[in-house]
């Protein structure tokens, strides 16, 4: 139907009005004839009539790419992603700052040398002896002292020192100088209550094991989850891509029948207002396409982002994918897929070892709730002699020895610290329980989302292949019918948009497929195994 009707808003004689319609329907038979015979055999487009309107349309193609492009498979940029993503790199550092961390903590049993030389001088005033009322000379004592040791613990908490100092004493009070060692050269001490099984430097050392078990987790969880994020943005690269190829095609359809229209415009079977619909659909198809192309830029720049560290040598470069959205189906078992999961994951190994760390505290803990109960002992050699040499003789050949051996009992009186430390460990153990059970329910019902969703991507994957073999079928059905005069120009725009919006919705339903599998494999701690990537931590 006509939108405006000018023949109900003018009031003219009827027959003046049918003989001047005659006039003017002569007139322009004969123009079109003779336009007709002036017209080049090979044109392709009409040339639209003057001060009718409309406008001459070029052909729509495909957008050449002008920039550098760089094909790359699937494979490429995982390997990129593992190289220089700067998350990745980032991680990596936790765990070596772990290891330095816990090889320091190992210091505390390196054993510690000293060495010193000492020179000392004692000098008494003069008096007299009250027993006997003789009177005592001034005296001065002058000594040199050297001496050496290495001391140290054991990781059984044996505490030990070696020593052996030896003094040349000499001055007015002397009447030899003589050399002389009365100290003892091995003293040790070992805990059999409190400190036996375990003491700081052990617990501490047990702690820093487990937070860098727990961070190589993190690590290989920051892998996981990013090599997932590649794949993902691979796959919706692919898609804007598509998605482009499909916003071109809908142009040139509409394309196609706005230069169809004109020609029907300038022939008079078609209105001049009605060939403004199919315009305002091709200036529709226009601002899709460039969307579409928004979409591709911002999908390029994603990929890039997760592939390098230097985004400048990428920025003029177009990655271009070198595979395409294939839809392969997998039978996914939910069982196997909880089992894997509970298994693999790598928040349930670091639920788990938090637990275990929680554990650890408790026995630290309870261990200090003992007194402490430390055997010594100590064994040594003296010495006395006006050489040096027949003093190294004595101590060698242990003519005087020397030991100490007994119990050094000590029990704090109350204990309230250690008693209630004991406590808060055994509460952290129950809340530990209890955040691995929560993490292990989130596992379950991610896994449960992941498998339905795969389960309903794959049959919307088929629903929007037949929408869009339906939606090509029923368009080439209604282009010949308006050929023949038994369509309209509104029905083919109506089909045309039913189409794009088909094609687009079956390349987001392979997209969506395909990034859902991945996710699942995310959920299931699989990922690595999934994409042949052996991870190694040592």
């Amino acid at each position: 139907m006509r939108l405006f009707d000018e023949r109900q808003g003018i009031e003219h004689s009827p027959a003046l009005m049918q003989l001047t319609r005659l006039c003017c329907v002569t007139f322009a038979c004969l123009a079109l004839a003779v336009g007709a015979q002036d017209q080049p055999a090979t044109s392709a487009t009409a040339t639209p009539p003057p001060n009718s309107g409309a406008t001459q349309i070029a052909p729509a193609q495909m957008p050449v790419e002008t920039r550098k492009t760089r094909v790359l498979t699937l494979e490429e940029v995982i390997q990129l992603a593992l190289k220089y993503n700067l998350d990745i790199q980032i991680t990596r550092f936790t765990p070596l700052l772990d290891l330095y961390a816990l090889k320091g903590l190992h210091g505390a049993f390196d054993p510690t040398a000293t060495a010193s030389v000492i020179r000392g001088s004692s000098a008494n005033p003069s008096g007299f002896n009250p027993n006997t009322g003789l009177p005592i000379p001034a005296e001065v004592i002058d000594s040199d002292t050297y001496s050496a040791g290495v001391s140290g613990t054991l990781e059984s908490g044996l505490n030990y020192r070696l020593s052996g100092p030896i003094s040349r004493v000499y001055g007015n009070a002397v009447p030899f100088p003589e050399y002389q060692s009365r100290t003892p050269t091995l003293t040790l001490s070992q805990p059999v209550l409190k400190n036996l099984w375990t003491d700081n430097n052990r617990f501490q050392i047990r702690l820093a094991k487990i937070v860098l078990k727990t961070d190589e987790q993190t690590l290989r969880l920051r892998i996981m989850t990013d090599v997932t994020s590649v794949k993902n943005a691979y796959f919706n690269l692919i898609a804007a891509r598509e998605q482009v190829k499909v916003d071109v095609q809908a142009l040139q359809l509409a394309q196609q029948l706005v230069n169809e229209n004109l020609k029907r415009v300038q022939v008079g079977a078609l209105a001049p207002l009605d060939e403004k619909q199919s315009e305002s659909q091709m200036a529709s198809s226009k601002a899709d396409l460039l969307a579409a192309e928004q979409a591709l830029a911002t999908a390029e720049n994603t990929l890039k982002g997760l592939i390098t560290d230097h985004f400048t040598e990428w920025a003029d470069v177009a990655p271009i994918p070198a595979e395409s959205l294939v839809v392969v189906p997998e039978h996914v078992e939910l069982q196997e897929s909880w089992r894997r999961g509970i298994a693999q994951r790598p928040e349930m190994e670091q639920a788990r070892l938090t637990l275990e760390k929680e554990h650890v505290t408790v026995k630290y803990n309870y261990n200090q709730l003992f007194p402490e109960v430390d055997l010594t002992g100590s064994y040594g050699h003296a010495a006395l002699d006006p050489t040096f040499t027949q003093a190294l003789g004595d101590l060698r050949d242990g003519k005087y020895p020397s030991y100490t051996y007994g119990v050094v009992v000590t029990v704090p009186l109350g204990n309230i610290t250690a008693r209630n430390a004991y406590k808060s460990a055994k509460a952290g153990v129950q809340q530990g329980l209890l955040q691995l059970k929560q993490e292990e329910q989130t596992v379950l019902i991610a896994i449960d989302n992941d498998v339905k969703i795969v389960q309903s991507d794959l049959q919307r994957v088929d629903a929007t292949r037949e929408a869009r073999i339906y939606a090509e079928a029923a368009l080439e059905a209604e282009q010949k019918k308006l050929e023949n005069g038994k369509s309209t120009s509104f029905i083919v725009l109506q089909l045309q948009s039913s189409l794009t919006t088909a094609r687009s919705a079956e390349i987001q339903a392979q997209a969506n497929y395909n990034i859902a599998l991945e996710q699942l494999a995310l959920d299931e701690g699989n990922t690595l195994e999934r994409n042949h990537i052996d991870l190694q931590i040592k």
